[in-house]
């Protein structure tokens, strides 16, 4: 096997393509053919040193991956090999193989493309354990999305909609709010060039969202919290902009409102059945049409580092999906 392995967490350039032995599952373990592997801003950041979760060294990044099960370890029940898996491992994507947890692996149903699976896990299971289970969303209630055009924030749209909510989508240039119009927002702002609170003040009549789902924090975080509907929640999904902000908290008091966090690694570790249930429904929407992953390209495995950089010029609508075309 071929992956691209981590030796020292210094950066995207420290990686290198490296032939490997291909290992053999454990108990509980099946070996992944991977067929294809997204990028996702934690891929970034763990090649960096910078994620919560430090792998010990060396490891193989690539975070989110589908493919084919090729050999089953001991105990495994529920897959097969020749079966075609989805799996969010945190680790181990970036190759032309993987040990999985047999735990981890969501199996596909027919019609299910790799390249679809490798990019739904985690935005959709991020979006719908904060807009279902955290926020408790209405129909009717509006949701401000910002950094829309991004793979959560995609995902958020759609998800929203089909909860029967009202979507603002709120993006850095007009193509990125287009694309948000053309999945299901109801409105877009551009926050280069518009006002960010008048636009919400213009967009809600004055009420703000009831639902503020902000994967990016940054200078936009207090903005769009002085904006916020009474009885309000903020959902504090993620930092794609870098700066951590600082929100003064007398205004949740002047709001009635709630900061809400969304990690949803610890939701799927501490609570595993409501986090299953969440999937079965998610891959019932997929089936049905209501939600579909926005890819922005697929690229050859080997171009990695091309993608990160691509990732990095906050260029991509949706997610970027790196696909084995040898196997």
């Amino acid at each position: 096997m071929h992956a691209w392995l981590c030796e020292d967490p210094t950066g995207v350039d420290a990686l290198t393509w490296t032939e490997l032995p291909t290992p053999v599952p454990k108990a509980g373990e099946v070996l992944i053919a991977i067929k294809a592997a997204s990028l996702n801003f934690p891929d970034l950041l763990i090649v960096q040193n910078k994620y919560q979760i430090k792998p010990p060294l060396p490891f193989v990044p690539g975070s989110e991956y589908a493919g084919v099960v090729e050999v089953v370890g001991d105990g495994v029940k529920h897959l097969k090999v020749g079966q075609n898996v989805a799996c969010l491992s945190g680790t181990g994507g970036f190759g032309t193989h993987t040990i999985a947890p047999a735990a981890l692996c969501m199996p596909l149903p027919d019609g299910f493309p790799h390249v679809d699976a490798a990019a739904f896990i985690m935005i959709y299971a991020t979006s719908h354990h904060a807009l279902v289970d955290r926020a408790q969303l209405k129909a009717g209630e509006t949701v401000l999305v910002l950094g829309a055009a991004g793979g959560v924030g995609t995902s958020a749209i759609q998800i929203a909609k089909v909860m029967g909510a009202r979507v603002i989508a709120a993006a850095s240039t007009d193509e990125k709010c287009a694309l948000c119009k053309s999945i299901g927002a109801d409105a877009t702002i551009n926050y280069s060039t518009e006002n960010l609170r008048e636009a919400i003040k213009t967009l809600t009549g004055g009420k703000g969202p009831d639902v503020i789902y902000d994967p990016v924090g940054g200078e936009f975080a207090e903005p769009a919290f002085r904006s916020i509907a009474w009885r309000g929640r903020y959902l504090v999904v993620g930092f794609a902009s870098g700066p951590i902000p600082s929100l003064p908290l007398n205004l949740t008091l002047l709001k009635g409102a709630s900061i809400v966090g969304v990690f949803w690694g610890g939701f799927a570790k501490n609570e595993p059945k409501a986090s299953a249930a969440a999937m079965a429904e998610l891959a019932q929407w997929y089936a049905q049409g209501k939600i579909k992953p926005v890819i922005d390209r697929t690229m050859p495995m080997a171009e990695l580092k091309a993608a990160y950089a691509h990732m990095g010029s906050r260029g991509v609508k949706g997610k970027l999906v790196m696909v084995n075309q040898s196997l």
